[in-house]
């Protein structure tokens, strides 16, 4: 979201306007030959920045920084580099091109890199230095995500399935009362109740919940403005000081709207879960869990519990949204795997039954498209940038200290030497024998990012990636949409341009395969709602 200028249409601007452009011009005037002035002797001053596209004095990169990642991967093909440097005011920018170059940085000399870029619109102007996605590296940032940590591990996730099973057989029950209907929507609904209940013990409400309205409003927001190139006041700081009332300064009214929705995101439902637990109403969830844990009243380590259940609420459904959407594109585009998946799973899953986690196992076909959805369309393209805290070497050049260093996933998971015709959709490509074949890399080692700043909720979120495809193929029959003269309606593929890009809505039609697939659905769902 680009800020437009409210500014008069009259001919000759105010004295204001022209002297805030000069002040604004001589600053940067400034700040360029502060950064470019010799610096102090360091061990790698000797050394080229890496290679990258011209800068120009002062704005250096400013006018030509990229829009998507395949950008980015046109200039390390250009460049003949894995690793590119851009200059914007306020900002060094390093694009890591390989995952070869990733592990090395990120992974391997993690202590170095895994700090973040302060965002002045996220971080100060909205209030969202409390997101573990966006603190800083330090004692805070590691207490809380030892807390998710204790919760998400491998084992520990284990503990939420139930709650997958139950939200995706309620989402298979909407999609059979609404054959073509809203197919984003059906999912959203399932993934934000997930992550309500897992966080919170709260149960979603069909229509107008008013946690859900408040937290799409604040992710929006929070997506929106970390982008790189949105709003100029997090590549110039000092903007954050001009008055609301100066033409182009409309962020301010923006990030206040937001900040607002970000405090009641965190606050409402946190409150309510301590309400139902003194009710004695209140079922287990990361919440109740770690105020159950506490002996004394401890205020900081309530916040700390606070506020890490607001990162994982706002950080936690759109992975999960975008994924089982883009499978569905997926199937419309290539029937022939749907019906491999169709074919596995009723070979191996009991006869009337829905598939289960106990059946992961033995449909490795499933696993290898869920494998292929986070590869084919990926989640976070280029990722959360990280933040360089002390200058480094790699391949013979200089990274300065205060660099922000992206990974572009994108090119990773579209590596033609690792992954042929990387556009196609094509789950086969890990598949041998039929098994899963360990040879091929498993996307899950850049989708999630990588060293400390690796996605803590990670394997949840494939197990609700998994269940929900396993489930959806073993019922449905999935097609495209047509309209009332008879005419297929194709989907656009095309997707928001946030951090965590999602399919815009589209149309299909999502049908029971059989009679027995209704009566199926419908029973699951009685199941679940008894046993809850």
């Amino acid at each position: 979201m680009v800020i437009k200028s409210k500014e008069s249409s009259s001919a000759s601007p105010s004295l204001n306007m022209i002297q805030t452009v000069i002040v604004a011009l001589a600053l940067l005037a400034g700040l360029w030959f502060i950064r470019n002035k010799r610096a102090p002797s360091t061990p790698y001053s000797h050394l080229p920045l890496p290679p990258g596209p011209k800068r120009l004095p002062v704005i250096g990169n400013l006018l030509n920084m990229p829009a998507a990642a395949h950008d980015y991967h046109e200039w390390s093909k250009q460049y003949k580099s894995d690793i590119i440097y851009l200059d914007v005011p306020g900002s060094k920018m390093v694009v890591l091109d390989t995952y070869d170059a990733a592990f090395e940085l990120l992974e391997r000399r993690s202590a170095k890199y895994s700090s973040r870029a302060r965002l002045t619109m996220v971080n100060e102007l909205m209030g969202w230095d409390f997101a573990l996605g966006f603190m800083e590296y330090g004692k805070a940032w590691r207490d809380r995500r030892r807390l998710m940590h204790n919760s998400f591990h491998p084992e520990a996730a284990k503990q939420f399935r139930p709650q997958l099973l139950k939200e995706t057989r309620k989402m298979l029950e909407r999609f059979l009362d609404t054959p073509n209907g809203d197919v984003m929507g059906n999912i959203r609904h399932m993934t934000r109740n997930i992550i309500l209940q897992i966080t919170y013990g709260l149960e979603v409400q069909p229509e107008g919940d008013p946690f859900i309205e408040v937290a799409e409003r604040a992710i929006e927001g929070s997506l929106v403005a970390s982008i790189p190139g949105n709003f100029l006041v997090n590549s110039f700081p000092f903007l954050k000081h001009v008055p609301d009332w100066f033409p182009g300064a409309s962020f301010h009214k923006k990030a206040r709207e937001w900040k607002g929705y970000g405090l009641k995101m965190i606050e409402s439902p946190f409150s309510a879960t301590k309400r139902n637990m003194a009710a004695g109403e209140s079922p287990q969830c990361f919440v109740s869990t770690n105020l159950e844990k506490m002996e004394t009243h401890d205020a900081a380590h309530e916040r700390d519990i606070k506020l890490t259940a607001g990162s994982m609420y706002s950080a936690g459904t759109d992975s999960t949204l975008s994924a089982i959407g883009s499978c569905i594109l997926g199937f419309l585009q290539k029937p022939e795997v749907l019906k491999k998946a169709q074919a596995e799973v009723d070979k191996m899953v009991k006869p009337g039954h829905l598939p289960d986690f106990e059946d992961i196992d033995s449909l490795p076909y499933i696993t290898a498209i869920t494998m292929e959805v986070l590869r084919w369309r990926v989640v976070g393209p280029i990722g959360v940038p990280h933040l360089l805290t002390e200058e480094d070497e790699y391949k013979g050049y200089r990274i300065p200290a205060g660099t922000t260093v992206i990974a572009n996933q994108w090119a990773m998971l579209h590596d033609e030497s690792v992954y042929p015709n990387p556009s196609d959709f094509n789950p086969d490509r890990f598949m041998l024998d039929g098994k899963v074949n360990p040879a091929v890399r498993d996307p899950s080692h850049a989708c999630w990012g990588f060293g400390r700043r690796i996605c803590p909720g990670r394997y949840m979120a494939f197990s609700s990636v998994w269940i929900a495809i396993a489930s959806l193929v073993a019922v449905f029959d999935i097609s495209n949409a047509v309209d009332d003269e008879g005419n297929v309606i194709e989907p656009t593929h095309e997707y928001t341009p946030n951090l965590i890009r999602v399919p815009v809505p589209y149309k299909c039609s999502i049908t029971p395969r059989s009679p027995q697939s209704d009566r199926l659905i419908r029973a699951s769902v009685h199941e679940e709602l008894a046993n809850a």
